[in-house]
């Protein structure tokens, strides 16, 4: 039997819960059994779990066939564990390192002695919160040694010996506030045999938004209920519980992210009814806000609110936005034509910083010139790259009248970064964020751990971006997951694939040819795409190869396209040869992969994309713990597993050109390197990508 069963439900987490799983899988006290419980999520909660339970024989993946809630999965995980102590994670959350061997040290100290004695029954233990900022703070003036039904409500800050918990029947309630009910029927029965670790144990990661806590509604009235339920079922200490009942009211009365502000007035008359009706002729001392409440006057309440220190207010998003014109004097026919009608049929595009007509909005636009002609068009440039616009595309330019118009106008905005000067999003708008990769390198909010290479970014602003998503495109589950957690808002993940890979599928043979003669690409050469990213720590295009060298090493049967990162500017800047050619300044990267025999890149997105084609990548990384130090990345790129290397590697110039004139480039292991690495990074990827797309957004 383990030491501990730690029960996790999931529903709706998938870009915390690896991170979860493996703060228990990780911990120094490997005596454990972990379920998951799958609530039917739909996202990859359960697929991750799967994953994790192939690979580690304490993981159990438990399956609910429809949505039961957070109790009922508590529950049902519950019934599965075989373990001596029952420990309750939310999948959002984290254990913190050495946390089960503290608890088993402290648990050892209470077990059963030479008097026959039991031991504890429930062990309490400290949490610490940290925001999307990663501020880690303990609960003000909370003190897990003190009164047991003081500590916060909560399952995961406790563990229940499992057979106190069957024996006694315990279990959660449906709905909202699931833990109160059994938490504190299990503090009271437990009377003396409760103990308390003053360790952190449990990291509470509060979500900015997708959580129950931060979706005002009437649905947190069911607290009220539920201490109803305590007072009435026979649970016992009334005049013990009264007082942390009136507090826990109180704090979710005070927290704006659960009780709207046209709600509480309602919140406050249904829970001073409910205690006026339980209270007790004798209990611990009210204060005056307690009293406030008990006595059910809503204006006294208010009035200690104000001047004891006013409740803190979260400015909504609308209002930073409307301050954000105000303090950048919009123009006034900007604010008239935020007055006037949305245009259904009109829809803005943008691409890289206004840098052209490019990438998953092309595709896209393109897309819906041929299945919803009725949308018109219109892509946002900056002056400088006018001329990248392709003769019929109709443009404005940033910052232009046209272009305030526009964007004041549109049903639809759809770009694959961002759009500028600030503008205020209006009901109605329909913002789909395309990204224009997926992430190897640490992104959003993850690069504040990274400042090389953040370079003054205001994550605020990247929030406040964030919040004006409809939709969120997704290549793959690994981006779906990291874009939930670092770009966290309300958006929708559309999981339909990237339209600008959709060439790799409807691209023929001739056209292939075609597109390798425009480059100037002879006949019966093998050609190699070299892409390298850029470096936040480098200036300009300094490529850690010696290309003339290497073109020379290959022989005259092979050409090298070099692609420079367009942040380098417009060319590569590279000496005459015959086997090399600066595609740097080339309109198409899609035109250039298809073009390439395979692809030689570093950390560049490009390689995901390639990955379609089903082609040779070859991973050169010479600066490889320099790049991860500096910026980060989600995964070991030269691990050599299957999933996370997607062909073959070399780290030095002398690697990598004995890789072609060895043939290492392409035997049958990359070749298995590489399917692995198209499964988990191009599962949607099969040429109807744009059309998804517009189907969703457009026509839907």
């Amino acid at each position: 039997m383990p030491r501990f069963s730690v029960v996790v439900p999931a529903h709706r987490v998938q870009g915390y819960l690896r991170e979860c799983l493996e703060s228990v899988l990780d911990q120094s006290c490997a005596d454990l059994e972990l379920l998951v419980v799958d609530d039917a999520s739909p996202d990859a909660c359960a697929a991750i779990a799967a994953e994790y339970a192939q690979r580690d024989p304490r993981v159990q993946l438990v399956r609910l066939t429809r949505r039961q809630g957070t109790g009922p999965a508590r529950d049902a995980g519950a019934a599965r564990a075989t373990g001596a102590w029952l420990l309750f994670l939310d999948g959002d959350d984290v254990l913190l390192p050495g946390a089960l061997a503290a608890l088993d040290r402290k648990l050892a100290q209470s077990e059963e002695g030479a008097d026959g004695s039991r031991g504890l029954d429930v062990l309490l233990f400290a949490h610490d919160r940290t925001d999307w900022w990663e501020t880690v703070r303990r609960p003000p003036g909370e003190d897990v040694t003190g009164d047991p039904l003081a500590v916060t409500v909560a399952a995961w800050n406790r563990v229940f010996r499992r057979s106190f918990w069957s024996a006694r029947g315990l279990a959660f309630s449906r709905g909202a506030y699931e833990d109160v009910v059994p938490v504190h029927r299990a503090t009271l029965a437990a009377g003396d045999r409760v103990g308390a670790l003053d360790r952190v144990c449990v990291r509470w990661r509060e979500r900015r938004g997708g959580s129950f806590a931060k979706s005002p509604g009437r649905e947190h009235f069911a607290v009220i209920g539920r201490y109803e339920e305590l007072f009435t079922d026979g649970a016992g200490a009334t005049d013990r519980l009264f007082p942390r009942a009136v507090d826990h009211l109180l704090a979710v009365l005070d927290d704006p992210g659960r009780i709207a502000p046209g709600d509480r007035a309602a919140y406050f008359r249904a829970a001073a009814g409910m205690l006026r009706a339980h209270r007790p002729a004798a209990h611990a001392p009210l204060t005056e806000r307690q009293q406030a409440l008990v006595s059910g006057s809503y204006a006294t309440y208010r009035g200690l609110a104000r001047a004891g220190g006013r409740m803190k207010t979260v400015r909504s998003v609308l209002a930073r936005r409307k301050k954000s014109v105000r303090a950048r004097a919009m123009r006034v026919t900007y604010r008239a034509d935020l007055r006037r009608s949305l245009d259904p049929n009109l829809a803005v595009y943008g691409a890289y910083w206004n840098r052209g007509v490019s990438c998953n909005p092309a595709a896209i636009h393109a897309k819906a010139r041929e299945l919803a002609p009725h949308i018109r068009g219109v892509w946002v440039v900056s002056s400088r790259n006018k001329h990248r616009v392709p003769p019929g595309v109709e443009y404005v330019i940033e910052g232009s009248r046209r272009y305030w118009r526009a964007m004041a106008r549109a049903t639809y905005l759809v770009n694959n970064s961002s759009f500028p000067g600030g503008f205020t999003k209006r009901p109605g708008q329909v913002y789909l964020q395309t990204h224009h990769g997926t992430p190897l390198k640490k992104m959003g909010l993850d690069q504040r751990r990274y400042p090389a290479g953040t370079h003054g970014i205001s994550f605020q602003k990247v929030l406040d971006h964030t919040d004006q998503w409809d939709y969120s495109l997704s290549a793959n589950p690994h981006s779906t997951e990291v874009w939930e957690r670092v770009y966290p808002a309300a958006y929708q993940a559309l999981e339909a694939g990237y339209p600008r890979n959709d060439v790799y599928f409807t691209t023929g043979a001739d056209d292939i040819a075609r597109i390798r003669a425009d480059l100037g690409v002879r006949p019966g050469r093998r050609t190699l795409l070299y892409a390298p990213t850029h470096r936040d720590y480098q200036k300009g295009f300094l490529p850690r190869l010696d290309l003339e060298r290497f073109a020379t090493a290959l022989g005259p049967d092979w050409v090298v396209l070099v692609r420079a990162h367009y942040f380098y500017g417009a060319d590569a800047g590279l000496a005459a040869h015959p086997g090399l050619l600066d595609v740097t300044g080339h309109a198409r990267v899609e035109d250039l992969c298809l073009a390439a025999d395979a692809l030689i890149t570093d950390y560049s997105s490009l390689m995901f994309d390639y990955a379609c084609l089903d082609r040779p990548i070859v991973t050169y990384a010479p600066d490889w713990q320099a790049y991860r130090l500096a910026r980060g990345t989600y995964f070991d790129l030269l691990s050599g597993h299957p999933g996370e290397t997607p062909g073959a590697l070399a780290t030095t110039e002398d690697e990598l050109t004995g890789l072609f004139r060895g043939g290492g480039w392409d035997t049958a292991a990359t070749t298995a390197l590489r399917k692995a690495f198209r499964e988990r990074f191009c599962p949607y990827d099969d040429g109807g990508a744009a059309e998804r797309v517009v189907r969703r957004v457009f026509l839907s």
